[in-house]
Formats: C-alpha cells, structure tokens, sequence
C-alpha cells in the first residue's frame, strides 16, 4: 500500500521559513514526478511546485525564488523549503506522486496519482 506522509507543517510569522517533508513508502518513486499542492480555506487546490525524475524543477509563479522544491530519491522523500513567507501562503499543503508520466503538465492535480494527507502551514501577519 502505498503511503504519502507530510510533515514540518507549523504556524511562523511573516517572513519566516518552513521546511516541509513528504516521506513515500510502498513503492518507489526514483523515476516519477513527485509535487506540493495547497489548500486555502474556501479555494480549490493549487499547485505550488514538482520536480520530475531528471531532476527539473517547477513552480508557480506565487512561490518562485521562495520556495525550493528538492527530493532525496534514496529515501523516497521530497522536500519543500519554503522562505520570505507571506499570509497567503497559508494553507493545508499536500504531497502527490505521480504513478506514471501521462505527458500532461506537471502542474495540474490530474497527472498524480497517490496524495498525503496534509500538514497546516499558517503565517501570521
């Protein structure tokens, strides 16, 4: 069965720094894409940064030059290091994997396959 399981989650102030990790388990994802997601309350779910198998980066304009997208194939574990935060970047976060590449964008939910559960991350103002 395979596991998605985020962590790093917290509450920081503005201009502060988090670092979230995803740690896969149940299979391996050396050669896929693997991504962050997030969830603000009453929005829909946006893409934030992936990172192919090469690897290449990705990011939405939202986050890029902040946040750094990184992953440890050896422990089947992505990273998002996420600095200069704001009050909009607070949100539920979540991790995806993608089982296969579909050839769609790396941006849109539909190209993963198996997804965390979601850690908090909240920036006071």
């Amino acid at each position: 069965q395979v596991q998605l399981v985020e962590s790093g989650g917290g509450l920081v102030q503005t201009g502060g720094s988090l670092r979230l990790s995803c740690a896969a388990s149940g299979r391996t994802f050396s050669n896929s894409a693997m991504a962050w997601f997030r969830q603000a309350p009453g929005k829909g779910r946006e893409f934030v940064a992936a990172i192919s198998s090469g690897p290449t980066s990705y990011y939405a304009d939202s986050v890029q030059g902040r946040f750094t997208i990184s992953r440890d194939s050896a422990k089947n574990t992505v990273f998002l290091q996420m600095n200069s935060l704001k009050p909009e970047d607070t949100a539920v976060y979540y991790c995806a994997a993608e089982a296969f590449y579909r050839g769609y964008s790396r941006s849109r939910p539909g190209s993963y396959d198996y997804w965390g559960q979601g850690t908090q991350v909240t920036v006071s103002s």
